[in-house]
């Protein structure tokens, strides 16, 4: 499996705005100054000994990930705004000409996870076959009502490629076989609404993608070890939107708290665990500090071998 993060960001889109911009060009140089760069020559060599906050941005595009698994079939979750620049690097192959296929896997239905569906470019060309998967009976109609008017000046139904609804049972334990090496699981998580994580396993390894949760000591103790979903993962990308504080004061507003998501991913020994759905008011230097009291906050724990990242646009990981 081959993953790509298109777009990490909670709630809304959030743009880098030029007073962060400034303050960010404003830290480089500083350092540069500091370290005494003189040529051309050593520009690469510093740049990559920059923090991640200076070294790159987060990205400000709402969630949507890619899965191309190991026979090439290309799997979406989520259509945040993230999945148009997605859409604009499939439309360079064969969706370009009217011959892609692509399945797309909703977690739920809240705008910031359907928004970018209407500039997905694929969904307009002829030829092109979209799969839509969701445990949400009327799943199409939710996506026909956010291109209706006055909402949005093309119809879905309009749009030329062939669309296929897939319903999932939300009621079964059983694995749907996407596939002949490729099993799909999917877990209800608490969040106003609802929401479902997606587990994908091929050749022994395992990818969740868990966004939209809110996890707490309490639901955590609820779960206990009666499912193995969350168990073993390679990669977990889980929702950690908030700091401690903040989630104490959004009781019941869905998300987690980058400190409760380490929590989780220590319990139930994953391997690789990244933070995402970042709360939109977060600069990338409050997040790139949330990121390192996520690390201690492991180590406190006494962790030793869980590998915590902070989501950034166009990270990809290799299953």
């Amino acid at each position: 499996m081959h993953i790509k993060l298109w777009g990490v960001r909670g709630s809304l889109p959030s743009p880098l705005s030029n007073t962060e911009y400034t303050s960010k060009i404003r830290a480089i140089l500083d350092k540069a100054l500091s370290a005494g760069i003189s040529s051309k020559e050593s520009i690469d060599g510093f740049i990559n000994e920059l923090p991640d906050d200076l070294k790159s941005v987060y990205g400000g595009n709402t969630t949507c990930v890619s899965v191309v698994s190991d026979s090439g079939a290309i799997y979406i979750l989520d259509c945040g705004t993230g999945i148009r620049p997605l859409g604009n690097e499939l439309m360079k192959g064969a969706f370009g000409k009217g011959k892609g296929e692509v399945n797309i896997l909703l977690t739920h239905n809240h705008w910031d996870h359907i928004q970018g569906l209407p500039f997905f470019k694929p969904i307009y060309v002829p030829g092109n076959v979209i799969h839509f998967y969701s445990p949400y009976k009327g799943q199409e109609e939710i996506l026909k009502n956010q291109m209706s008017a006055p909402n949005f000046p093309a119809a879905f139904s309009s749009t030329g490629s062939t669309k296929k609804f897939h319903t999932l049972d939300s009621q079964t334990t059983n694995p749907i076989q996407l596939e002949d090496d490729l099993l799909l699981d999917f877990y209800p998580l608490t969040h106003p609404n609802g929401s479902f994580a997606y587990r994908f396993r091929q050749n022994g390894k395992i990818f969740i993608f868990a966004t939209d949760a809110e996890f707490t000591g309490e639901t955590l103790e609820k779960i206990g070890n009666h499912t193995d979903f969350f168990l073993d993962a390679d990669i977990l990308i889980l929702d950690s939107q908030y700091t401690l504080e903040e989630s104490f004061m959004k009781i019941d507003w869905g998300h987690t708290s980058y400190t409760m998501a380490v929590n989780c991913g220590l319990r139930w020994n994953v391997k690789t665990l990244v933070l995402t759905h970042h709360e939109p008011d977060y600069s990338d230097e409050a997040l790139y500090e949330n990121h390192k009291s996520a690390l201690q906050h492991a180590l406190d724990n006494g962790n030793n071998t869980l590998k915590i990242l902070q989501a950034t646009e166009g990270m990809t990981f290799t299953l």
